[in-house]
């Protein structure tokens, strides 16, 4: 059965809202986080925000076209309990795990839409696919540092 438009737009809006949660905890990360070795991780969440804000203006532009409405503050529902600001300001271990995490949850629901949106909505499917190729790409990165950072 071919996904229905509202079916499109509710999983847009849900790429949205975990997107705008991951700029949150990207951005409280990037000043938390203490220490020499804590520099160059800073830098790359600070770095991503920019991306991942990228990602949210991208999908606000698709459901707007579709006829949705784009999620506001009050719709916006935050689960990345992985990714709060640790209360060892040194542990980026915990961090850079967090941020897999949430790069691997993004990957899933980018894979959804490009399922979801085969063979009926192209433009959706395209964009999906080219956020999900960021979305690998920032993981990689993260699992790079965690093989360095882990060994401690």
């Amino acid at each position: 059965m071919a996904a229905s438009k509202e079916q499109i737009v509710v999983a847009l809006c849900k790429a949205y809202n975990m997107e705008v949660e991951t700029i949150l905890n990207y951005l409280a990360n990037s000043l938390h986080l203490d220490g020499v070795r804590a520099d160059f991780i800073k830098q790359a969440l600070a770095a991503d925000i920019q991306g991942e804000l990228t990602h949210a203006q991208q999908l606000g532009n698709r459901i707007k076209q579709l006829g949705g409405t784009v999620p506001g503050s009050m719709k916006i529902h935050m689960t990345q309990r992985y990714m709060q600001p640790p209360e060892d300001t040194t542990d980026l271990v915990t961090i850079i795990r967090g941020v897999i995490q949430a790069e691997e949850e993004a990957i899933e629901q980018y894979n959804a839409i490009i399922k979801l949106t085969d063979g009926i909505d192209y433009v959706t499917q395209d964009l999906a696919v080219t956020i999900l190729g960021d979305e690998e790409g920032h993981r990689q990165h993260f699992q790079g540092y965690l093989k360095e950072y882990a060994k401690g």
